[in-house]
């Protein structure tokens, strides 16, 4: 899909969506394992990690 290994990981490393409201934010797996992480729309705490098109 991606041509360029610094593409691939700007699309997709570091990069979690919201279980709740499914938008998307940038940070690092610790700050969302620790719960830091509030989703900008709805405030949640609940994140998943982005899932590459096939």
């Amino acid at each position: 899909m991606v041509k360029f290994e610094e593409a691939h990981a700007r699309l997709f490393n570091n990069v979690f969506v919201c279980k709740r409201c499914k938008s998307k934010q940038k940070s690092t797996m610790q700050r969302v394992l620790q719960g830091k992480i509030l989703c900008k729309k709805c405030g949640g705490k609940a994140f998943r990690t982005l899932r590459k098109a096939k």
